[in-house]
C-alpha cells in the first residue's frame, strides 16, 4: 500500500508536535559552586554579569573590613575565582544591598549605613572599575532608612529603591530617589498608607518611568500584601495594584517583561501549598493580573528574584524549606511563558538562601547568596548553571502561529553588554535584521538568512561597541520595521 508522502510527513509532524509539546528541558548541572567568607557572618545579595563575562557581586561580611559589618564588594574572573575584594564601612553595621556596572566601567552599591546608636541611613557607594571608591552619598532623617535596590537610568544618573521610617505618611514607606551622576539627589517620593510598607526593587521602565515591588499593610485584602507601583519619569504615581489574599504575603523582585508587562515574584501565605510558597505573577502594561502560580510544600518557601530569560520563560531563586524538614536550601526554578515548571533545582547546601539569579550570556545561570553553618558563622555563594538542556517544548511559546509581522521591543533595555530581539513572521521569508548607529552607519548585521513562521529571536552581544543609542531594523518581505535600544556601559 502507497502512502503520500505529504500526508505521511504532515502525520509525522504531528506525532512529533504531540510528543515534543510535553517534553520539557532537562535539569540543567551545576558548573560550579564558590565560597567567600572567613570567620564571621558573611553573605551575598546580589550579583551581575559584567561586559568582560566576569561576575561582580556584593553583600556584607563581619570577617574582613573596619569593624561589626562591612559592605563587601567582589569581583570575580568568569570561573567564579576571585580577582579582588572591597570593604566599605565603619564601626558598625554596614549592608550592600544591589550592585550594577555603570557606563564608566565602574561600579553602583546600594545599602544602609548604621549610625549606631542613632540610626541607619540609605548608603550609595559609586567605584572606578577596580572598586576604589569615588564618592559616596547618604540620604535619610531621624528614623531608619536602607537601600534597596540601585539602577543607573538613561541620562546618566541613578534611581534608588528605599525602605524609610523619616518620611512618608506612615510608620514605613517606599521611598524613590532620583539623583544626577554625581549622587546629588533630583527628587525624591514617598508612596505608602498609615503602616508598613517596604520596597525591595525598582527598574526603569521603556517609557522612562519606573516599576516598584514590595510589600505593604497599608492597602490591599490580608495582613500584608504584594504591593506594585508604576510611576512616570519624575515619580509621580500612574497606577498601584496590590496582591494577596487573607494572610501575608510579599512582593520581592518585580521586572518588565518583552510584552509590556510585569512579572513579580515573592511569598504568598494565602494561596498555594501551604505555609508559605513561592509566589509567581504576571501582570499587563496596567498591573491586571494576566497569571499566577505558586511554587513550594507545607514549608515556608520564597522566591527573591525573578528575571525573564531569552526564551521568554522566566527564572526565579529563593529558597525551599519544604523538602528537608524545614531547612533553608537554595532554590531555582525555570518556568516556561506561561508560568508552568519546566525544572527546579536544589544545590543540598543546607541552610542555604538565594538572592539574587541572573542568566549570563550563554544562556546559563548566576546566582548569590548565602549558606549558614552549624557551627555558627554564613558565606557569601556564587554558583553557575549551565544552560537547559533537551528539547524546547513547543509549548513554551506564547505565540505559536504569529497572524502578522512583529519586532518586539528588545529587552533588557537598556543593557550591558548583551540584549534579546524577538520577532514574529507569519509566513516564511528571508530576514535581515541590522543594527545602526546614530548616524545611520552599519553596526552589525544580526540575521540575513531564510526564516519559517513563527516567533524567534536572537541575543546582541555589544561588548565591541560603545554606549549610547542605537537602532535595529528588520526587513522581510514586504515590511520593514526600526526600533531603538541604549547601551549603558
Amino acid at each position: 500500500m502507497k502512502v503520500h508522502l505529504s500526508f505521511f510527513s504532515a502525520f509525522v509532524s504531528i506525532v512529533f508536535f504531540i510528543i515534543f509539546s510535553n517534553t520539557t528541558y532537562g535539569q540543567p548541572e551545576t558548573i560550579w559552586t564558590k565560597t567567600f567568607g572567613g570567620n564571621g557572618y558573611d553573605r551575598g545579595y546580589s550579583v551581575q554579569q559584567t561586559s568582560d563575562g566576569e561576575y561582580i557581586l556584593t553583600g556584607y561580611t563581619s570577617s574582613y573590613g573596619a569593624g561589626g559589618h562591612d559592605v563587601w564588594l567582589i569581583k570575580t574572573d568568569a570561573s567564579g575565582d576571585t580577582l579582588w575584594t572591597k570593604t566599605y564601612g565603619g564601626n558598625n553595621g554596614d549592608n550592600g544591598e544591589s550592585v550594577k556596572q555603570t557606563s564608566d566601567g565602574g561600579y553602583i552599591i546600594i545599602g544602609d549605613k548604621d549610625g549606631y546608636p542613632s540610626h541607619s541611613d540609605v548608603w550609595l557607594i559609586k567605584t572606578n572599575s577596580d572598586g576604589d571608591t569615588l564618592w559616596t552619598k547618604i540620604y535619610g532623617g531621624n528614623s531608619d532608612d536602607a537601600g534597596k535596590s540601585v539602577q543607573q537610568t538613561s541620562d546618566g544618573g541613578y534611581v534608588l529603591a528605599c525602605y524609610t521610617e523619616s518620611y512618608g505618611a506612615g510608620y514605613s514607606d517606599f521611598w524613590l530617589i532620583k539623583t544626577d551622576a554625581n549622587g546629588d539627589t533630583l527628587w525624591t517620593r514617598t508612596y505608602g498608607g498609615n503602616n508598613s510598607d517596604g520596597c525591595k526593587s525598582v527598574q526603569q521602565t521603556s517609557d522612562g518611568g519606573y516599576i516598584v515591588a514590595g510589600t505593604t499593610e497599608s492597602y490591599g485584602s490580608g495582613e500584608m500584601d504584594a504591593w506594585l507601583v508604576k510611576t512616570d519619569a519624575s515619580g509621580d504615581t500612574i497606577w498601584t495594584k496590590t496582591f494577596g489574599g487573607d494572610s501575608d504575603d510579599r512582593g520581592w523582585s518585580a521586572r518588565q517583561t518583552s510584552d509590556g508587562g510585569y512579572i513579580l515574584t515573592g511569598g504568598t501565605a494565602s494561596f498555594g501549598a501551604g505555609g508559605e510558597d513561592v509566589w509567581l505573577v504576571k501582570t499587563d502594561a496596567s498591573g491586571v493580573i494576566v497569571w499566577e502560580k505558586t511554587f513550594g510544600g507545607n514549608g515556608y518557601d520564597r522566591g527573591q528574584s525573578v528575571e525573564q530569560t531569552t526564551d521568554w520563560g522566566y527564572i526565579i531563586t529563593g529558597y525551599n524549606k519544604s523538602i528537608n524538614n524545614g531547612i533553608e536550601d537554595i532554590w531555582l526554578i525555570k518556568t516556561n511563558a506561561a508560568g508552568d515548571t519546566v525544572w527546579t533545582k536544589t544545590f543540598g547546601l543546607f541552610g542555604g538562601k538565594g538572592q539574587s539569579v541572573q542568566q549570563n550570556s550563554d544562556g546559563g545561570y548566576i546566582i548569590t547568596g548565602g549558606i549558614e553553618y552549624e557551627a555558627g558563622g554564613s558565606d557569601v555563594l556564587l554558583i553557575l548553571v549551565a544552560p537547559d538542556t533537551g528539547f524546547i517544548a513547543i509549548e513554551d511559546s506564547p505565540r505559536l502561529y504569529p497572524n502578522s509581522f512583529l519586532l518586539d521591543q528588545n529587552y533588557p533595555n537598556p543593557f550591558n553588554p548583551t540584549t534579546t530581539i524577538s520577532f514574529e513572521l507569519p509566513m516564511s521569508t528571508t530576514v535581515n535584521l541590522s543594527i545602526y548607529n546614530v548616524t545611520g552607519q552599519l553596526v552589525e548585521t544580526l540575521v540575513n538568512e531564510h526564516k519559517n513562521v513563527g516567533y524567534h529571536s536572537v541575543i546582541w552581544n555589544a561588548s565591541g561597541v560603545g554606549s549610547g543609542l542605537y537602532f535595529y531594523r528588520i526587513e522581510a518581505g514586504d515590511y520593514s520595521e526600526t526600533k531603538k535600544c541604549l547601551i549603558l556601559k
